[in-house]
């Protein structure tokens, strides 16, 4: 059966458009985009006053599956991932056991078959058990379908490490991401400063991430590996990577709703929700994250969606976990800081949150073009947003956005050609 969405405007960064068009799907595939169009049988769906944007994907996920399926599981994280807009989503190794292995790696692709409802790539962890002193199975995470490495969660301390890595991940084709946080300067839970001495907490300075940025920016430049900066969260990192990028260094970097739109000011209130690892920065530290997406130098913007169960984070707020949820809350915070102010436009946006992070990681590229996979995200830019706990489809409700008021809302989202969200709610 065919599938016709009428008279939505159509944007995709990738092909220049940006109009009112109809998008005609068959076989899970786009058969035509283009004016007035019409099938003989099948479904229509009025998409007038809606924003039809090519599939969005959220390459920092943590799904938790396995070990921590109290907190997230793959069918949860991924319908979350649909609420959100969210057709693909890339999932950090930092699970119980660590994925560090081929069969880890396969154990998550088969799952993901089964129980999730976007697709799922997975990163396989640098280092075993990512404890940054022996080198994982690249090779055999390789051939299982892992599309990138990483001990997120952790910055791997040993440059020699780090250096040997990148030889062996670059033999591959792959990416390497980096955690940047350099343990012999951190081990505070909010950002070194006025705000930290304030609220007597131990901080974590700016420069505890910068060093590391540009140590591995130097390691890329003399192994020629790929390597993609995790969660930027300061003026100096953005400085690095800019700077490495007009060198030729192969160097991406993503950036996350809350360090794009909160600043360390928020957790004075000891809220721990507002935990996050790197912390919440500076005023200063955020408005060059937002010049830094303005100018180019941060090529896409990424959840790091980090859930956790209530009992974790109801906890003093220096033992409570690090993180917060993410992927339902992105679209429509990017919508209301960014696209309603005239920040950016949705052309931007699909650069940042579709086409950017696939080729951050080279995952196959998707875009409103006859010929690609029917995965396409429906925004209804007017919807409001009421971030409430009963709102969420995520196993965890530890978002730093609990209580805010958002516009737009993902109504519609297609993968493959089928409907994994329908009027606002997960259908499958």
């Amino acid at each position: 059966m065919a599938l016709l969405l009428k008279g939505g405007r159509v944007v995709d960064a990738a092909t220049g458009i940006d109009d009112v068009l109809d998008i005609i799907v068959r076989d899970g595939v786009i058969a035509c985009v283009g004016k007035d169009l019409a099938i003989p049988k099948g479904e229509t769906l009025d998409c007038a006053e809606k924003v039809l944007l090519p599939g969005l994907a959220d390459i920092h996920v943590h799904l938790r599956e396995p070990g921590m399926e109290h907190k997230e599981t793959i069918a949860s994280g991924t319908r979350a991932a649909a609420h959100g807009g969210f057709t693909a989503v890339a999932c950090m190794p930092n699970t119980d056991p660590v994925t560090d292995s081929g069969s880890k790696v396969r154990f998550i692709a088969e799952r993901a078959a089964v129980e999730g409802v976007v697709r799922v790539y997975t990163i396989g962890a640098v280092t075993k058990g990512s404890a940054g002193e022996q080198l994982a199975e690249i090779g055999d995470m390789s051939r299982e379908g892992a599309v990138a490495f990483s001990d997120d969660g952790r910055g791997i301390q040993s440059a020699g490490m780090m250096r040997i890595a990148m030889d062996y991940v670059k033999r591959f084709g792959a990416t390497i991401i980096s955690h940047c946080e350099d343990e012999s300067l951190s081990g505070g839970v909010v950002n070194e400063g006025a705000v930290s001495t304030r609220m007597g907490l131990p901080g974590i300075p700016a420069l505890a991430e910068q060093l590391m940025v540009a140590r591995d920016i130097a390691l890329a430049e003399l192994t020629g590996c790929q390597l993609h900066i995790a969660h930027v969260s300061t003026a100096g990192s953005v400085a690095l990577v800019r700077d490495a990028k007009a060198r030729g260094t192969r160097v991406t970097c993503e950036v996350t709703p809350h360090h794009l739109f909160m600043d360390e000011n928020i957790i004075i209130g000891y809220d721990t929700n507002m935990k996050i690892n790197p912390p919440l920065r500076t005023a200063h530290d955020r408005e060059a994250l937002l010049a830094a997406v303005l100018d180019g130098t941060v090529d896409c913007i990424a959840t790091d969606h980090a859930p956790h169960a209530p009992h974790e984070k109801e906890l003093e707020f220096e033992i409570a976990p690090f993180g917060t949820t993410g992927v339902e809350t992105a679209l429509s915070l990017v919508n209301t800081h960014l696209v309603a102010t005239g920040t950016l436009g949705w052309t931007e946006v699909t650069s940042l949150m579709c086409h950017g992070p696939r080729k951050a990681l080279g995952l196959p590229e998707m875009r409103l073009e006859a010929g690609f996979p029917a995965d396409i995200t429906v925004l209804d830019p007017e919807a409001r947003v009421e971030v409430a706990a009963e709102w969420f489809v995520s196993k965890s409700r530890n978002s730093a956005f609990a209580g805010s008021s958002l516009l737009g809302k993902a109504s519609e989202v297609l993968v493959a050609g089928r409907w994994v969200l329908r009027n606002g709610k997960v259908v499958v």
